[in-house]
């Protein structure tokens, strides 16, 4: 890893990390909808991919601002572990309620990885008055913020669900 020794480089180190967390949820996000029950879980997630895709998009614009190099780019380590956490927790599920509920825990601690890792980006870029990168994120966030929120909606659905069948 590069020395950072100034909030732009900082600023590059975290926008790396979050183009490396929505290229890993392009790959896991498909996956996921295949095996979920709730076909509204699995609209949820194919909507989430396109709107993942978007995210990419605005990041790699951002990139582009700020003049970031290709030998900037990383894996974001931790997005990895979270995945690699939920994606073993559904294996151990059969398909059914359960997974879906596990499925939905899952993408819980990613988005909230995700809300962390764009309000700390953004407030780096408020700091630096890059303004239009500040925007990119800012939106980003907002989409974070109402997947999440989409996400503890099913979740209760889904608790509520299976309460009604005990």
């Amino acid at each position: 890893m590069a020395k950072i020794e100034t909030f732009k480089q900082l600023l590059v180190h975290e926008l790396a990390a979050l183009m490396s967390v929505e290229e890993q949820l392009l790959e896991v996000l498909p996956k996921l909808a295949k095996v979920a029950s709730s076909a509204k879980l699995q609209k949820a997630l194919l909507d989430h991919l396109e709107e993942t895709q978007k995210q990419l998009q605005r990041l790699e614009k951002a990139a582009e601002v700020l003049e970031m190099k290709k030998s900037d780019r990383k894996l974001c380590k931790a997005m990895k572990g979270l995945l690699a956490e939920g994606q073993e927790t559904v294996e151990s599920i059969p398909p059914g309620p359960l997974r879906d509920a596990a499925i939905i825990a899952a993408c819980q601690r990613v988005e909230h990885y995700e809300m962390a890792a764009y309000g700390t980006a953004r407030a780096f870029a408020e700091q630096l008055e890059e303004t239009d990168v500040s925007r990119l994120i800012s939106e980003t966030f907002k989409e974070e913020l109402a997947a999440d929120q989409l996400l503890t909606r099913l979740a209760e659905a889904e608790v509520n669900s299976q309460a009604q069948n005990v």
